[in-house]
This record gives C-alpha cells, sequence and structure tokens, in this order.
C-alpha cells in the first residue's frame, strides 16, 4: 500500500478544530496518533510562543526534538512557505539556514519547497547542505516545468492542487502529473488537496497507486461531512478507503 501522510496543523488558527495540535507537544502527541493509526510520515508547521508559524530554529528544533522522542523513527517534515516570514525571501532563507545551529536529530527528514515562490532553488540549496530533503510542491503545469528545468532532485514530488472547484480537481491533477511524467522529472509523487477537493484526491491518488496526505491542514471533516476527532481520525478514514 503507497504512503498515507499525515499534515498535523498547517496555517490554521487556534479554534478552527478542537483537537489542531500547534505546541511541541501537542503536535507529538498528534504525530503518535496519527502513526498508530497508519501514518508514515508526518508534515507540520511549528509556532511560536504566540501561535504563530515560525521557521526559527529555536521554534523547529523543538517541535522536531518532541516528535522524535514520541515517535523514534517517524519521518518528520515542516513547512518553508514564504508566507511565514511575510513573503521575505531572504528573511526565510537566514532562519532555515539557523537550522545549522540544531543538532542533526533535530533538524526536519525534509522540507517543503514551492516552486511557484521566489528563492525556492537557493532555499533548496540551503536545506541539502544541513542534510534535510526537500520535497518539491508542485502547485501547477508551470510549476512542473520550473521544477524540471533546475535539475535539482527531491525526495518527492508534491502535486498540490490548491484552491479551485473539486470539479476540476482530477483533471487539474492529471495536468501536473502528465507534465511531469513528459518531462521525465524524478522522484515519487503524492498528490493531495485542501477543503473541497481533498477526499476526491485521496482517492484518485489511490487510484493511481500514488502517496497521498491527509490532516487539519488539508480538511476538517470526513468524506461525507461528518465532524472528525482529528488527524488520527483523517488517517484511518484515509486508509479505509484505500482497501
Amino acid at each position: 500500500m503507497t504512503m498515507i501522510k499525515a499534515c498535523l496543523n498547517g496555517s490554521r488558527k487556534a479554534g478552527e478544530h478542537p483537537a489542531l495540535p500547534l505546541t511541541p507537544l501537542e503536535l507529538a502527541e498528534a504525530a503518535r496518533e496519527a502513526r498508530e493509526a497508519g501514518a508514515a510520515a508526518v508534515h507540520m508547521h511549528p509556532r511560536d510562543e504566540a501561535g504563530s508559524e515560525s521557521l526559527s530554529a529555536v521554534h523547529i528544533g523543538a517541535a522536531v526534538r518532541a516528535v522524535r522522542r514520541a515517535c523514534p523513527g517517524l519521518p518528520v517534515g515542516v513547512s518553508t512557505g514564504l508566507w511565514i516570514s511575510g513573503g521575505d525571501v531572504e528573511a526565510r532563507r537566514e532562519a532555515v539556514r539557523g537550522w545549522a545551529a540544531l543538532p542533526a536529530r533535530d533538524r526536519p527528514d525534509f522540507a517543503s519547497v514551492n516552486l511557484s515562490e521566489p528563492g525556492f532553488s537557493d532555499l533548496w540549496h540551503d536545506l541539502r547542505r544541513l542534510g534535510v530533503g526537500v520535497e518539491a510542491g508542485v502547485w501547477s503545469v508551470d510549476d512542473a516545468d520550473a521544477l524540471a528545468s533546475t535539475g535539482l532532485e527531491c525526495v518527492r514530488v508534491l502535486v498540490e492542487i490548491i484552491g479551485g472547484s473539486a470539479d476540476t480537481a482530477v483533471s487539474r491533477a492529471h495536468a501536473v502529473l502528465g507534465r511531469l511524467d513528459e518531462l521525465s522529472v524524478p522522484g515519487p509523487r503524492l498528490l493531495h488537496g485542501e477543503e473541497g477537493p481533498a477526499w476526491i484526491l485521496v482517492d484518485e491518488a489511490g487510484q493511481l497507486g500514488l502517496a497521498a496526505r491527509i490532516g487539519l491542514e488539508d480538511v476538517l471533516h470526513s468524506p461525507v461531512g461528518d465532524p472528525v476527532d482529528g488527524n488520527a481520525d483523517l488517517v484511518r478514514l484515509a486508509l479505509a478507503r484505500r482497501v
């Protein structure tokens, strides 16, 4: 069976879901529960003391350390979304380069880098020098072209269908996947969407034999619209649809 990665919190604000994990201890518990439910990896957005997303070594290290203690051996990833640094490319790069002060065990296994954001190539090289793998965030056919033009290798290609109508999610996904194949871009694919298209693309990933992702970052309800208890509940529901 292909992997399901649990995306634990994303950019969501406190109060959007009762089980939304924000602190290192909450992220560790959510990761442990997601792993027990069948998740093969986790992705998270660590927070500062005020609850805002952070790329600071202090906050990245605290979150990764807590998850590793709770879930030894579980691959752990983080976001490098440019919005986290307020759109400042150099501030983002400086923050990520600051991870060099962390022991290797407190650095994430991988970090997602969005090809639609300026400065992605420099950030990619910085992460690799830190021993952190890169997940390439590909949101469009143009992003697929950008990735192919770099010649850079990644842990996996995240085909992320963000926004737009649920009715067109599958066709948009196939356009991106087809372009990646046409350009012979290396690396395993992971397909996912957010909100309305989330469950549609979990199913499509299963049909295509691709890895998928699910969690409170992407959706707050079950495939039939019912409330869910948290990340582990979403992972169990996703895996049940792959049997």
